[in-house]
């Protein structure tokens, strides 16, 4: 089963999942608890290879360590960049980024200047994001830009306005939260994100059962980000729940 979701100027096909296998594979699976030991971040690790989860989301600091254990396996490894807040200067997100490549991380989740883009700064929250997108990808091409929009603090508009800027600046993706603002992710936030560019989505902030998850498929996200992963494929059978929309 799949569904036709519209873009702003194409259709993208999303397949709904419906096993946990499935739906594990549209999952990052999210540790970014400041006081998160060695022992967390093996733990998480051998839950994503258990479950085959997309990835798993750490900070920079850790990305050695699961490098490390996932080698060999399908996991790739997410670190967040300017977390949580995205006020960092620009230099330094695209440092923090090249390093975090360098020592395994296959994709980065930026957080965007959200101040600056409260500003209407749209020059330089372009290129905050372009810089951070050059480091990468010239670490690895096929390397991944994902930039948190933390959609909590800003209007339809300027939601709409930053996935423009986030497609100019040659980003892969568009991520509505870091899940420390007032709130996470929403249906409404990822419509107007699918109908404001054409990159993908990831939905993340508050996701805690397959219903969540596959209501934020529905309408277009085609990752999840949660550290509530196992809960979301394990607490509801899957293909039940995809059938309440």
């Amino acid at each position: 089963m799949g569904l036709w979701v519209e873009g702003r100027s194409e259709l993208m096909k999303i397949s709904i999942p419906k096993t946990k296998r499935e739906l594990a594979s549209f999952i990052d699976h999210t540790l970014l608890k400041p006081e998160a030991t060695k022992k967390d971040i093996r733990r998480i690790c051998q839950e994503a290879k258990k479950f085959e989860f997309a990835s798993v989301c750490i900070h920079p600091c850790r990305v050695k360590l699961a490098a490390n254990i996932l080698k060999g396996t399908s996991v790739k490894i997410c670190a967040v960049v300017g977390f949580p807040f995205g006020t960092n200067g620009e230099k330094s997100k695209a440092y923090e980024a090249k390093v975090a490549c360098q020592d395994g991380a296959e994709e980065i989740d930026m957080v965007l200047n959200v101040g600056a883009m409260k500003d209407k700064d749209y020059v330089n929250v372009k290129k905050d994001i372009r810089g951070v997108v050059r480091a990468v990808k010239g670490e690895n091409k096929k390397n991944i830009v994902k930039v948190i929009l933390e959609t909590c603090y800003l209007t339809k508009a300027e939601i709409a306005r930053a996935c423009k800027i986030v497609q100019a600046a040659g980003a892969d993706f568009v991520k509505t939260s870091t899940g420390l603002g007032p709130r996470g992710a929403s249906i409404e936030d990822i419509k107007i994100m699918r109908k404001s560019c054409n990159l993908k989505i990831k939905a993340a902030g508050g996701i805690r059962t397959a219903k969540e998850a596959l209501a934020m498929i529905r309408v277009g996200a085609i990752r999840i980000g949660c550290s509530k992963s196992i809960d979301v494929i394990s607490g509801k059978r899957v293909r039940k729940a995809s059938k309440d929309y």
